[in-house]
């Protein structure tokens, strides 16, 4: 395996963080290895205990490092949630060269220029998304590289976000002894993978249901239009379990998964379970209707709740419909539900990767099909797998010159 090229991400959710190392050899992507642990201080979305998820974090790429054998250095990190913000921009420079063939400085210049923009001192660029390059006036171009041009313009997108945020995740990453090689947008990532060239263009909405948020995602007319985070998922829907049948969170979040059924018509009278009560030592039984008819309001509220923020988005209508994913849509009868209260055709994305086929998985499994085919070619720094884990005083000092190399493009 030495000598291929190694990109790692980190998934940082409500429920679980997950570590995924994907191996690019010859062009081709295989996921090598996987590590996961309960996220602990994260609620809704947000880290609220530094120390805990600096803990998940280690675990997690612990359990990824001991699958594959190799130590982990360098990570690319998801980060979404209802502080991140689009903005469209503008970008014009010179060709420099003599000959005036448009080559990857260029790029970079006029990438660099559609980041000149106003924000508030509250706020921080998290990354530049071209839409598309214009040279001397010829629009829709998609790399303009090796072109004959005077004048170079792009038209991009700058995704935002809150700075107190940015920096605590930044710094979850770094106490957990990984160097961030960049921050990706988990939505837009996960679009790589779940949508198609076509879905894109069409109009399509991206819905990932996790544990404790759910984000959306609109992507029109080839790009991300729009995106939002709703404070509501999968655990609300065991917390009604725990109510419902007034036992632990623990052990409703254990029957949720084994037995849990969206669509009380779908639930059998005959799966039949046991729960302990709280208070006592003793064991009610019931049966998967009962649960069933506990998950379906929820579940339903979930999705109007969706249909209302996507219609506040400004979009009545998705001609594409719906893709669903999050580890919540895995229930059986979550996506009839959805097309019942959307009033769309839905369908559930999941990796196609041995180990991942989950629909939980592809968040982290499109940060790096997106890091290979758009951050990788602009330069990103990628490690090898015969590196190791670099001394922590050499670490230290990269994250650094890192840290003020961000910071030197925003001021």
């Amino acid at each position: 395996m030495s000598g291929s090229d190694i990109i790692v991400s980190l998934d940082i959710g409500t429920s679980k963080v997950r570590a995924i190392i994907g191996e690019v050899s010859s062009g081709q992507l295989n996921i090598v290895g996987v590590g996961s642990a309960d996220s602990e201080g994260i609620r809704k979305g947000a880290i609220v205990d530094i120390d805990k998820t600096v803990e998940s974090i280690r675990t997690a790429v612990g359990n990824a490092e001991r699958m594959v054998g190799m130590e982990i250095s360098d990570v690319y990190v998801g980060i979404s949630g209802n502080h991140i913000g689009l903005q469209s921009s503008h970008g014009v420079v010179a060709v420099s060269n003599d000959d005036r063939e448009i080559g990857q400085d260029d790029i970079e210049r006029v990438l660099q220029a559609a980041k000149v923009i106003a924000l508030p001192p509250e706020r921080e660029i998290i990354g530049v998304v071209p839409k598309q390059f214009l040279v001397d006036g010829l629009e829709g171009i998609q790399d303009p590289r090796g072109m004959i041009g005077v004048r170079l313009e792009v038209e991009a997108l700058i995704i935002t976000g809150a700075r107190t945020a940015i920096h605590n995740l930044i710094r979850c990453v770094e106490r957990a002894g990984l160097s961030i090689s960049g921050l990706l947008l988990a939505p837009l990532a996960a679009g790589e993978l779940a949508l198609s060239k076509d879905e894109k263009m069409l109009g399509t909405c991206l819905v990932d249901i996790g544990a404790g948020a759910t984000t959306i995602a609109v992507f029109d007319q080839g790009h991300l239009a729009a995106t939002s985070t709703l404070p509501i998922g999968g655990d609300f829907i065991t917390n009604d379990i725990a109510i419902g049948l007034r036992t632990q969170t623990d052990a409703a979040e254990k029957i949720k998964l084994k037995y849990g059924c969206a669509v009380t018509e779908d639930a059998g009278e005959d799966q039949v379970f046991k729960v302990t009560r709280i208070g006592s030592n003793t064991e009610k039984e019931h049966t998967q209707v009962e649960l069933a008819e506990i998950i379906e309001p929820r579940v339903t509220e979930i999705f109007q709740l969706i249909r209302d923020e996507v219609k506040r988005l400004g979009y009545q209508e998705i001609r594409g419909g719906f893709v669903l994913t999050g580890g919540t849509v895995s229930m059986p009868g979550v996506s009839t539900i959805g097309q019942y209260v959307l009033q769309a055709p839905v369908r559930v994305a999941m990796p196609d990767y041995i180990g991942v086929r989950d629909p939980s998985y592809t968040a982290g499994v499109g940060m790096i099909q997106y890091a290979v085919r758009h951050v990788r070619g602009r330069g990103s720094a990628y490690g090898k797998k015969t590196s190791g884990k670099s001394s922590p005083d050499k670490g230290k000092t990269s994250w650094i010159e890192k840290l003020k190399n961000w910071f030197s493009e925003f001021i």
